[in-house]
């Protein structure tokens, strides 16, 4: 299994990140879209995404023998005022392959490549409650806060969200 960033869309990584979004849409995350996820919607998200793709937004797929388990992106913030920061978006793993560490493994390698970038601070939300939410306490993300009823859950049923940070700077990058 290895964690890279991408660049370029083929249709077979198109199609794995299709398999991808709809399993975890349908297993609750939320992620911006609503069970059922058909695959010219997840289709259609994939392709806008690589049409972004730049050195401000960035894809990590972890990916075992052409398939992908699990993806993340990295919006780098360009404003002046912001070029310290940038928010962590839509942190995927495959229902069957969670528990295995994909997800740590997919934000140190975000970490380390922001860190890289002159990124010492990261931002991002998930569903309040959510696997996700623990996933970045078990990661030592700090709990900023929640907006009550903010989005959707797949389900259509509206719920919190909990914002997160992390300071890289205090990060030990001797790993």
């Amino acid at each position: 299994m290895r964690i890279e960033q991408v660049t370029l869309a083929t249709s077979a990584l198109i199609d794995s990140l299709c398999d991808l979004l709809i399993d975890s849409v349908h297993g609750g995350a939320a992620v911006g879209f609503l069970a059922p996820l058909v695959p010219t919607e997840a289709a259609a998200y994939w392709r806008e995404v690589f049409g972004k793709l730049s050195a401000h937004q960035v894809l990590f797929v972890a990916r075992h023998r052409g398939k992908v388990l699990g993806a993340v992106q990295l919006a780098l913030c360009e404003r002046d005022d912001g070029r310290h920061r940038a928010e962590v978006q839509k942190l995927l793993v495959l229902s069957t392959c969670q528990g295995q560490g994909l997800a740590t493994m997919l934000m140190r390698e975000l970490e380390t490549f922001a860190l890289a970038q002159g990124r010492q601070l990261l931002v991002l939300g998930a569903d309040a409650g959510s696997k996700a939410d623990s996933v970045y306490r078990h990661l030592g993300w700090q709990h900023a806060g929640e907006i009550p009823a903010y989005t959707k859950c797949p389900c259509g049923e509206l719920h919190a969200t909990a914002y997160f940070y992390k300071q890289l700077a205090a990060l030990d990058t001797g790993r």
